[in-house]
């Protein structure tokens, strides 16, 4: 048989998936002609699928220096080093492919998503734009396209690219959450109700309609997010055939205790952390920080930079270095403070490079996979019925589960009514939540104690003109003028920022997603909060965070009850200030707000957690804390 003829016969075996035979076919033409480029592309690409990426790389490095007019070997001799984690280099392959070849549709869309792995947004954009230049329908391109959109604020053209990507593909995976998600973002409520309960019954149908962020925002049902992070899991981060970790014993003197993290800077993670990090015991902890994220130069930032005994920039690792890395450095307890939000790098513990393994803070739900071995939480936050909807064993922490920085000094100087932008008389609710996790019902119920309350007005913290402007239309159609919604500036320092709440009477919480930090902020501002606590992890914060404090008269059950509390609190005064007293002076004697002693409870239950994994490590048990029962 000549060469072309077993040429073509191994390629149809390719194509039929007799990988088998036409692995032999191709080693057999490569014997004969050893620079075969459509042979070394065909026998890496196979070497490639099978993840066995190190026998790859030969086959594409002599392939492109054979022939380097042939784009394809480009192509996959990027994509190999990009799966060996070789980000730079893999790029200057695909630069080259295009150089050879500038309408190459999937080196400009792998090429798009490495630009986007490596924070390089404006360029992976430029990249998915050229795509859509070629080809308009292009639906990884589209996707890709609206959520680098999202990334620049760009609200209405990522909207728009959803769009069109539905009517193109109505069950594109996770498209209408995405639509849904950035609808959100601007208070855009175009068929809202509609919208969730498609997705919610996609969900439960095992489609993948929604990630699970998104999804936080639309439903309060645990068992919704469960089988949501377990769709999503096994699309984006299955476990890997590679395991780093195999049950070794490490006899170390102190935990080694790493978090990773995009969030190590100024973000509302970095703020719940940084006392912590700050108070770990290093007579009993060496701490190293895995950065995934930019450095922002802020005072946050310095901050991270000082807490720990190592902090590592990962930026441009791949995961499977950085799991190695952690490997060799034989870290005990890996804490993943960001699980599924922007930036994060969840394959990295796919890889299991740590003997024990936690979701914690930066989710607030079940990662849906199995090499997460523990999600910290508390006997509020997540029920014992509630467990049955968490791949990982649940953790109690005493109190709370969520971190303060008690070491933030709020302002004396109390900004004046008008400094705020607030009218000088009128009740002032507060809402300083994230856009996307205000929706119909809640509004509906905070317009109608506008309205019930005379003179009140509603402030909001909405940076964006978009949602400023749709905010403003909502309240006037439902009989509200626009000029009762107030929305605060920025202000570049947390300690006038939180000053600021002073001047509220009441803090309205959001449901089905709370909030977090800010609810923290208030409660450490004096501020009441009031919460409609739910079924999911996301409903259930702000309760966790009253609780604790000694609040849960203010914790709701219900909108209607929701609702009531909120207008009898501000219609009464004197209640009202009974409430706020009884906050200050719980607030002094809370353990929301002892940095120190949750280090100290966290810290025992890494000890537990170190302990139950078989590690060994010499370490006495801690005395006068509570820690997690393992």
């Amino acid at each position: 048989m000549n060469l072309n003829k077993k040429l073509a016969e191994a390629l149809e075996c390719q194509n039929k998936g007799e990988v088998g035979k036409a692995h032999k076919l191709f080693v057999d033409i490569l014997r004969i002609d050893p620079n075969n480029g459509v042979a070394l592309y065909s026998l890496a690409l196979i070497f490639l699928n099978a993840g066995r990426h190190s026998d790859a790389l030969p086959l594409t490095s002599r392939g492109v220096q054979a022939n380097p007019s042939f784009a394809p070997l480009w192509f996959i001799h990027g994509a190999v080093q990009q799966a060996l984690g070789d980000k730079q280099a893999a790029l200057q392959s695909y630069d080259t492919a295009l150089q050879v070849k500038p309408d190459y549709l999937e080196v400009l869309t792998n090429s798009g998503v490495l630009l986007r792995n490596m924070m390089r947004h404006k360029d992976s954009l430029e990249r998915f734009q050229r795509v859509l230049a070629i080809d308009p329908n292009h639906q990884t391109a589209l996707a890709n396209s609206g959520i680098l959109l999202t990334e620049f604020k760009q609200s209405e053209s990522a909207i728009g690219m959803f769009a069109r990507l539905l009517a193109l593909n109505p069950d594109y995976d996770y498209g209408p959450g995405l639509l849904a998600y950035e609808r959100l973002h601007i208070c855009d409520w175009t068929d809202f109700a509609g919208a969730s309960q498609r997705i919610i019954a996609g969900i439960r149908a095992g489609k993948r309609t929604c990630k699970t962020l998104a999804l936080m925002a639309m439903s309060d049902s645990a068992s919704d997010h469960y089988q949501a992070a377990r769709l999503f899991s096994s699309h984006y981060c299955p476990p890997s055939a590679t395991k780093l970790w195999n049950g070794e014993r490490y006899r170390h003197d102190k935990i080694r205790l790493a978090y990773i993290s995009p969030d190590l800077r100024e973000h509302p993670v970095g703020h719940l952390t940084a006392g912590i990090f700050e108070h770990h015991d290093k007579s009993r902890f060496e701490t190293i920080a895995i950065s995934l994220g930019i450095d922002d130069g802020s005072r946050l930032r310095a901050r991270m930079l000082n807490a720990f005994d190592r902090f590592i920039d990962v930026r441009e690792m791949g995961s499977l270095q950085i799991a190695q890395m952690l490997r060799d450095m034989e870290v005990d307890v890996l804490v993943d403070l960001g699980g599924y939000t922007s930036d994060t790098r969840t394959d990295v513990l796919s890889f299991r490079p740590a003997p024990v393994q936690v979701n914690y803070l930066g989710y607030p739900g079940t990662m849906g996979v199995e090499y997460y071995d523990y999600i910290l939480a508390d006997p509020f936050l997540v029920s014992a019925e509630q467990m049955q909807y968490y791949s990982e064993k649940v953790v109690y922490l005493p109190d709370t589960y969520l971190p303060t920085d008690a070491s933030v000094q709020i302002s004396e100087n109390t900004p004046t009514r008008a400094e705020c932008g607030l009218p000088e008389e009128g009740f002032v609710f507060c809402a300083f939540c994230h856009d996307y996790k205000i929706n119909p019902p809640l509004f509906d119920v905070w317009m109608r104690l506008l309205t019930q309350v005379p003179g009140s007005v509603l402030w909001l913290v909405s940076r964006n003109e978009i949602s400023q402007r749709n905010l403003c239309r909502e309240a006037e159609s439902r009989g509200v003028a626009a000029n009762r919604l107030i929305f605060a500036q920025r202000v570049p320092r947390v300690e006038d920022h939180l000053a600021r709440y002073r001047q509220a009477g009441l803090f309205l919480d959001t449901h089905p997603y709370n909030g977090h930090t800010t609810t923290a902020d208030a409660l450490m501002a004096g501020l009441p909060v009031l919460t409609y606590m739910g079924e999911a992890f996301p409903s259930r914060v702000a309760g966790s965070l009253l609780h604790a404090v000694g609040m849960s008269e203010m914790i709701t059950h219900s909108l209607q009850e929701y609702e009531a509390k909120a207008l009898q609190l501000a219609l009464d005064q004197d209640a009202l200030q009974e409430v706020r007293a009884r906050l200050v002076a719980n607030k002094a004697q809370s353990p929301l707000f002892d940095t120190r002693e949750f280090c100290r409870n966290l810290e025992a239950t890494y000890i537990a957690m170190s302990r139950q994994a078989g590690l060994g490590n010499q370490l006495d048990e801690l005395s006068g804390n509570k820690g997690g029962k393992i």
